[in-house]
C-alpha cells in the first residue's frame, strides 16, 4: 500500500505537480494537503479495502482528484469509488487536467466549495 503510494507520487503528471505547487506546504488558506493519500475502506465481501487519492485535506474530509483522459473510460468506476467515498463522510472535489490551466479559478472554485462545507456543518 504505501509503495504504490510512494510510486504514484514519483510518477504524478504534470497536473498533479502544478496542483502541488500551488497547494503545498499550506499554501492555500494554511490548509494543510497529502498528495497520493490512501484511505482505507472495508466492505463485507473482500475485507479491508484502499483506495490511493491525488490529494487530501484531513481538516475538511476533502479529496481532490486531477482527472486526465483515462477518467473518461472509467466513469462507472469513478462514481463507485466516490459512492463509497462518501457514504464515509468525505467530499470529493474533481478537477480535470486542463482546468489546472487556470490555478486561480481552480483555487476560487475550491475556496467556495469549502466555504460551503463548512457553513453546512454549522
Amino acid at each position: 500500500m504505501i509503495k504504490n503510494a510512494r510510486i504514484l507520487r514519483r510518477d504524478s503528471t504534470l497536473a498533479e505537480q502544478k496542483f502541488w505547487n500551488h497547494f503545498r506546504n499550506k499554501k492555500f488558506q494554511n490548509l494543510k494537503f497529502r498528495r497520493q493519500h490512501r484511505i482505507i475502506w472495508a466492505n463485507g465481501v473482500s475485507g479491508i479495502n484502499y483506495f490511493i487519492t491525488d490529494f487530501y485535506c484531513a481538516k475538511h474530509k476533502l479529496v481532490i482528484e486531477i482527472d486526465g483522459s483515462i477518467h473518461d473510460e472509467q466513469k462507472e468506476r469513478d462514481l463507485w469509488r466516490e459512492e463509497i467515498l462518501k457514504k464515509q463522510g468525505y467530499h470529493i472535489m474533481r478537477f480535470k487536467n486542463e482546468d489546472l490551466e487556470e490555478m486561480d479559478k481552480v483555487k476560487i472554485k475550491l475556496k467556495e466549495f469549502i466555504t460551503k462545507l463548512t457553513t453546512e456543518i454549522i
